[in-house]
This record gives structure tokens, C-alpha cells and sequence, in this order.
């Protein structure tokens, strides 16, 4: 997993929405969330700096230090995908950026500067 400059956040790679909005959940961090085929997951919204939203558990948001607004709910399946509730506001074909959050969710940003240098490194895995 690379850091895109010294002192910045980790990432994951790109990941692209599929067709009936599914989000592949890149393997190392789906490892390292401790996510599992069949689990429910929540989403919570992201900075409005970067966009996007957050992926979490609804134990490991209970442990959140302050209370975490929702944007909807799901489930991971056998695949290791997500498929995305109506409040999330992707299109099949969006690439996003899997970085690294805060402990308590999986984030995917869609714009901002953490996006922007992204694009300078064509080493990024992408899962679709």
C-alpha cells in the first residue's frame, strides 16, 4: 500500500463503481478493516475537502469517538463487494480512491487534493 508523499495519507489503489453500482473492496484493505463476506456494513459520509464516503461496521462505528452520521446501509458479499445504497452519490464507471481513514471506516474519496495527486501515479492498482 503506497503513501502518495511523505506524511500522507496510505491508499489502496482506484476503485471503479460497477454496472449495478457494486464497489469492489480492495483485498488488503478488506484484510485490514477485518470485513467479511456477508457482514453489514454502514456508510458514513466523507470530508467535504475530498468527497466521497466511508465504509464501516456497525460495531466499529459504536466504538467511534463521536456519533457518526449515516448515509445508508449494506452488505458485503461473496465477492467482496458493496453494493451502494441510493443516498450515495456514485455512478457505475466512478473511479474512486480506497485510502486508508481514519480506524473507523474504510475511505473512498471521489475529488480533492489527496484524488489529485493520485492521478500523478499510474503504479495504483485498480479493482473493478
Amino acid at each position: 500500500m503506497p503513501q502518495l508523499v511523505k506524511g500522507g495519507k496510505w491508499v489502496f489503489g482506484w476503485v471503479v463503481v460497477g454496472a449495478n453500482r457494486t464497489l469492489p473492496l480492495p483485498p488488503e484493505a478488506a484484510a485490514e478493516y477485518r470485513f467479511e463476506a456477508g457482514e453489514a456494513v454502514v456508510l458514513t459520509p466523507g470530508s467535504r475537502r475530498s468527497g466521497g464516503f466511508g465504509v464501516s461496521t456497525p460495531a466499529r462505528l459504536a466504538t467511534a469517538s463521536v456519533p457518526l452520521r449515516t448515509l445508508g446501509q449494506s452488505a458485503i458479499d461473496a465477492d467482496g463487494q458493496v453494493v451502494l445504497p441510493p443516498g450515495i452519490q456514485a455512478q457505475p464507471g466512478d473511479r474512486l480512491l480506497a485510502v486508508r481513514g481514519s480506524g473507523t471506516a474504510l475511505g473512498f474519496i471521489k475529488h480533492g487534493p489527496i484524488y489529485q495527486e493520485a492521478l500523478a501515479h499510474p503504479e495504483l492498482l485498480v479493482f473493478e
